[in-house]
C-alpha cells in the first residue's frame, strides 16, 4: 500500500514550477564592477592665517625699496655727515590733524602722502626772517635741478597766525606754488619741533613720502649746506622714488 504522505508530497512537488537552474551572469567587457575613489582637496582649515602672511609678504614688497634708501640715507651715506638732524625715529604725519585750505575747506592729512614735503612753520607773524626762509624754501627746490619734482614746498600755518595778502600771493601765485595749509598751533607742535632754544620758524622740515618727519636743518640754515643734504637724498631714493602724489 503507497503512503498517501509521500503520494500527496510528490503531487506537490510535480504540481509546482521547478525553480530555474542558475545562469551565468555575463561580466562587463572591461571586466569586475570597482569603485574608483578619487581624492578630495581638503579644505583650507586656516585662511585667516594665510590672509595674513600674504598680506605681511605684500608689505614686504612695498617696503623694501624704502628701507633699501632708509639704510643708504642712514647708514652709508649721510651718518655723521649730515648737516641737519636727522629725526630718529622718525615722527608720523598725525592722520587726524585738522588740515584746511586758505578757504577754510577741509585736507585729509593722508592727501600729502607720495611726495617728499620741504615744509616751514611760520610760527608767529611773517616778517623778515620768515619771509627769508620761505625764499631759501623756494630756492632749495630749483636747485635740486631734475629731481625738483620730486619735492614739494609746504607751508602748514598755525591757526593763529595771519599772513598778508602779499605773503600768501607770493605762495601760491608764482612758479611751482607752495602748498599752503593751516592747522591747529597744538596739532602742528605735536608732529614737529623746534630745536632746543629756538623757534619753528627758524627751521625748515623735510618729511618723507609717507608722512615721516625725519630730518630738521639747523636754526637759520645755509642753503647750500641743506642742498647737499637733499642731493644725497634725492641718490638714496631714485631706485624708487617717482615724481607726484
Amino acid at each position: 500500500m503507497r503512503d498517501e504522505r509521500n503520494d500527496g508530497h510528490d503531487g506537490r512537488a510535480h504540481g509546482q514550477d521547478a525553480a530555474p537552474a542558475p545562469v551565468d551572469t555575463p561580466l562587463p567587457p572591461d571586466g569586475p564592477v570597482t569603485l574608483a575613489v578619487h581624492s578630495v582637496p581638503m579644505p583650507d582649515l586656516d585662511p585667516p592665517k594665510r590672509s595674513r602672511w600674504t598680506l605681511w609678504l605684500v608689505l614686504l614688497v612695498c617696503a623694501a625699496p624704502v628701507v633699501a634708501s632708509y639704510f643708504s640715507f642712514y647708514v652709508l651715506d649721510l651718518r655723521g655727515r649730515a648737516y641737519g638732524d636727522l629725526i630718529q625715529p622718525t615722527r608720523d604725519l598725525p592722520p587726524l590733524l585738522a588740515l584746511t585750505d586758505l578757504k577754510g575747506a577741509p585736507v585729509a592729512a593722508a592727501s600729502l602722502h607720495g611726495q617728499w614735503l620741504l615744509t616751514y612753520v611760520p610760527d608767529r607773524a611773517c616778517d623778515e626772517g620768515c619771509e627769508r626762509m620761505l625764499f631759501m624754501q623756494r630756492q632749495l627746490r630749483e636747485m635740486l635741478g631734475k629731481d625738483r619734482d620730486r619735492l614739494d614746498k609746504l607751508v602748514l600755518v598755525p591757526d593763529d597766525v595771519a599772513l598778508t595778502p602779499a605773503q600768501v600771493d607770493a605762495l601760491t601765485a608764482h612758479g611751482a606754488p607752495a602748498t599752503v595749509l593751516r592747522a591747529p598751533r597744538a596739532g602742528i607742535e605735536a608732529w614737529l619741533m623746534a630745536a632746543p632754544g629756538h623757534r619753528m620758524g627758524e627751521h625748515l622740515f623735510l618729511v618723507d613720502p609717507m608722512g615721516r618727519w625725519m630730518l630738521r636743518t639747523p636754526a637759520t640754515p645755509e642753503p647750500s649746506a641743506v642742498k647737499k643734504d637733499l642731493e644725497r637724498l634725492m641718490r638714496a631714493n631714485a631706485g624708487w622714488d617717482k615724481p607726484g602724489r
